[in-house]
């Protein structure tokens, strides 16, 4: 196996590599651009037109994603997967994922679409690069962008594998892309309704991919993550990265669509949350209950009917979001 397909050794031993090219005996070429990043780029006769970013370890202790894409990425520099897109590999905080932690200073992934130009620390400066490194490999006009963002949760979830689709004013979001996130096993997907500062936000709102956040179980640490069952995604991306998808229709039956009623900012020290501590994503809130207050009198009360919570996190840092309140979508919006 060529070197460079080591990146997540590369990666957790902080090392630079002498030789940052190298060429598989297919004719695939492997290039280190920098920490946690590596271009896959086939032989001109085999491309297919498909640019595909694959990001993982934006927080540093969800280790499933970033086990996956180190898979294929072997596959790749052992000749076993023979790429006809050009791929992207990401991991996202480098500094994070050696410590075993979700961040080390604040959460990166609330530091993109001029977020990070606002804040400062060795994260911030990450959010910047990686934008740049998403930005420089989306530059080549004419070509397909797509980009999974790859993630697990803090906490358990009612449904375990889903996905985020942000949102761009004037932009439909696309059956295709659903009924593809639907083989890949997503079981339901959160159609956004507003603009957001998150790696998958800033590659579909500035760059013009086809960008998703997948959340993929519960995080867990290195080699622990025997309940998390990657493989129907597994097989997905090795078929996106060769070329091959089966054909399939626009059907997504099965697929739970889900809009955003309403997200909860803590305003405050005094914010206070009305929810068990281990309550999981998904979990269902009846109308009228009291789910937060803060400062001034300020209540949140659910309105909704078939509401329900997820990424409760009374810990966040004032001014961001410590929840998302959504109801199920009919999916009429589509493209």
């Amino acid at each position: 196996m060529l070197a460079l397909g080591k990146l997540l050794d590369l990666t957790l031993a902080d090392h630079e590599p002498a030789e940052k090219t190298q060429v598989t005996t297919g004719g695939v070429r492997l290039r280190w651009l920098g920490a946690g990043a590596l271009e896959v780029r086939p032989s001109e006769s085999c491309d297919n037109g498909l640019d595909l970013l694959l990001s993982a370890g934006i927080h540093g202790n969800e280790t499933a994603p970033i086990e996956l894409l180190d898979e294929l990425l072997h596959g790749v520099a052992r000749g076993d997967i023979k790429p006809r897109a050009r791929v992207l590999f990401l991991f996202g905080n480098p500094m994070a994922i050696r410590k075993g932690e979700r961040y080390v200073e604040q959460d990166i992934n609330r530091l993109f679409n001029g977020r990070h130009d606002l804040s400062s620390g060795a994260e911030a400066l990450r959010a910047g690069e990686l934008e740049q490194f998403a930005r420089v490999f989306f530059s080549v006009p004419g070509r397909t962008r797509l980009h999974y963002d790859l993630h697990t949760a803090i906490r358990g979830s009612k449904i375990e594998q889903f996905a985020l689709y942000p949102y761009k004013e004037g932009r439909q979001h696309s059956r295709r892309e659903l009924a593809r996130l639907r083989a890949a096993g997503m079981e339901a997907v959160l159609l956004q309704s507003k603009s957001s500062i998150t790696f998958s936000a800033f590659t579909y709102e500035q760059l013009e991919a086809e960008a998703f956040t997948l959340e993929l179980g519960k995080a867990r640490p290195f080699g622990q993550n025997e309940q998390v069952s990657l493989d129907r995604l597994q097989t997905r991306l090795r078929q996106i990265i060769e070329g091959n998808e089966p054909d399939t229709d626009d059907s997504l039956d099965g697929l739970q669509l889900f809009s955003v009623a309403r997200e909860i900012i803590k305003h405050s020290d005094n914010f206070h949350l009305h929810l068990p501590a281990d309550i999981e994503n998904f979990s269902e809130l009846s109308k009228g209950y009291l789910l937060a207050e803060d400062l001034a009198e300020m209540r949140w009360v659910v309105e909704e009917e078939g509401t329900r919570i997820i990424f409760p996190n009374p810990r966040v840092k004032n001014g961001l979001r410590a929840g998302i309140l959504v109801v199920p979508d009919a999916g009429q919006g589509l493209g």
